[in-house]
């Protein structure tokens, strides 16, 4: 596994996590026996009240929030701003 993120663990202690290898991203579930790679289209299909989903939901939302949208969006085909000097670049 390249690179894991807990996202919800169960009273019986199921637990599912974000999880990344190489390319692939996917949702680990672990619960007891061999852990389920699960897809994240098949993953969101599901339960929509579930809490390891909502926590999913929860995540991808703190993205859209870390970084505020100001300005319109740039024209089709143009170039990124140059960072200024001793800016880092993220």
């Amino acid at each position: 596994m390249s690179a894991r993120r807990l996202l919800h663990t169960s009273p019986e202690g199921a637990r599912w996590s974000l999880a990344r290898e190489d390319r692939e991203v996917f949702v680990l579930h672990e619960a007891g026996g061999a852990p389920e790679r699960i897809g994240l289209a098949r993953f969101l299909d599901g339960d929509p009240a579930a809490p390891e989903r909502r926590a999913l939901i929860d995540l991808v939302a703190t993205l859209a929030e870390a970084v505020p949208v100001t300005g319109a969006p740039p024209e089709a085909g143009a170039a990124a701003a140059e960072p200024s000097p001793g800016e880092a670049v993220l």
